[in-house]
């Protein structure tokens, strides 16, 4: 399989680069993989799990929201937050998604919609995680 550079930066570090085989994306207009050779494309991602693929191997990203830009030179993504999900306190991020819930009463209008939306894709990632811990 032909590999691509893949960048993956966050404003704390540069959570990953190197060569990988395809890397899958949350996007705001839905999921999308990237294999070499893609489209050139900037795309708005949304809050959920990044998957790297390379030489056989997964690894698991969470990203909240930014941009992903696929161009001649490869991909780069410019996460908002990069957290692997080894490295995630998951009682933490259970008490986040809680304290997101309790929060909702507080707001109204579009910013209500907002926090709903925003506690979905917590809530996605919430159970993706909990489905890959049985696996």
């Amino acid at each position: 399989m032909t590999t691509f550079h893949f960048d993956l930066v966050s404003p704390e570090k540069l959570a990953f680069s190197g060569e990988v085989d395809q890397v899958d994306i949350p996007g705001m207009e839905g999921d999308f993989g990237v294999l070499a050779g893609h489209a050139p494309v900037v795309a708005a991602i949304r809050p959920g799990i990044l998957t790297i693929t390379a030489g056989g191997a997964q690894q698991k990203v969470i990203v909240l929201g930014g941009l992903a830009e696929m161009s001649d030179k490869g991909l780069t993504v410019l996460a908002d937050v990069a957290t692997s999900t080894a490295e995630l306190d998951r009682a933490q991020f259970a008490e986040a998604v809680a304290e997101m819930e309790a929060k909702l009463a507080e707001k109204e209008g579009s910013e209500l919609d907002h926090a709903i939306e925003r506690l979905d894709h917590f809530r996605s990632i919430q159970h993706e995680l909990s489905a890959t811990a049985m696996h």
